[in-house]
């Protein structure tokens, strides 16, 4: 099974992301689960959803203690949550930050995956400038990184169109855009 954790904050789109992440797995012919975590509340404050998929049925409930993937939409969740809690040994996050060439050292990750899903989302109109939406942006960087069940991009796009209320092409072509742009450093 694959865990997955998204990491965000109000306001910017984890749980959507999250559905339209469970949403591409299902088409794949996987078994799948996505669901959000919420503590206080309001816009702006640390959030989290989850994703499991597996290629039989799914029968843990719950937060995923230990995700195999942490995607983190804003990068100044590193100076406010621990990341790397509950990741397993390896694991890979997928980060939204401006500098491609060099990451901020992560314990026990194995893999870091940037793209600047910020700059993405606003050179297609996604959000504003003070309010970038770049949840679907980060996706295409996950179907990138994601080996242990492969994501396929053509049903992640597909799924995009078919969930995100406005803008769905502009969404998808934000998503490829990432999906080309996202650098992966091995063994951090």
């Amino acid at each position: 099974m694959l865990g997955i954790r998204l990491q965000g904050r109000g306001g910017q789109g984890a749980v959507i992301a999250s559905k339209i992440l469970a949403k591409a797995y299902f088409k794949q012919g996987l078994f799948v689960q996505a669901f959000p975590a919420f503590g206080m509340e309001r816009r702006g404050a640390p959030v989290a959803a989850y994703v499991r998929v597996d290629i039989a049925p799914i029968l843990a409930r719950g937060e995923v203690a230990n995700p195999d993937v942490c995607v983190i939409l804003d990068p100044k969740l590193l100076e406010l949550v621990d990341v790397t809690d509950g990741l397993l040994p390896g694991a890979t996050i997928v980060l939204n930050y401006p500098d491609q060439t060099s990451a901020p050292k992560l314990e026990v990750v194995g893999t870091v995956v940037l793209v600047n899903a910020t700059e993405i989302a606003l050179n297609n109109r996604l959000g504003s400038r003070l309010a970038p939406i770049v949840n679907t942006v980060i996706l295409g960087a996950c179907a990138k990184a994601i080996r242990q069940f492969p994501l396929e991009i053509g049903n992640l796009l597909q799924s995009i169109e078919e969930v995100v209320p406005s803008k769905p092409e502009e969404n998808a072509v934000g998503a490829r855009q990432a999906f080309e742009q996202a650098t992966i450093l091995e063994k951090h």
